[in-house]
């Protein structure tokens, strides 16, 4: 690894992309669940490793909203300890870029 970072904004650089998305999207679930118990690279996190992740904070300004979520959900979330809504808001997050990545 050269040690070098290159900055993209969200959606750039999907010119570049290799995936065989066709191909990935006829897999079954339990295909995809085989290919993972054979892949020698997954990663399975346990208790300590989130334990010790980091949440990595964005450099620009949340907004502040009110919004109404399923009870159960965030007492999941809270039950985690502090910084729930930070790890709430990395979640959604993940998913938005995901959609996004995918709209394109």
């Amino acid at each position: 690894m050269s040690g070098k970072l290159t900055r993209m904004r969200l959606g750039e650089g999907l010119d570049q992309d290799l995936t065989d998305w066709a191909r990935l999207d006829a897999l079954t679930d339990e295909q995809i669940a085989e290919a993972i118990r054979n892949d020698p690279d997954t990663f399975e996190p346990d208790a300590e490793w989130f334990e010790r992740a980091l949440i990595l904070r964005p450099s620009r300004p949340k907004q502040r909203l009110t919004v109404r979520l399923d009870a159960d959900l965030v007492e999941w979330f809270k039950a985690r300890g502090p910084g729930y809504q930070s790890r709430m808001n990395a979640v959604l997050r993940a998913y938005y870029e995901h959609v996004c990545k995918n709209e394109r």
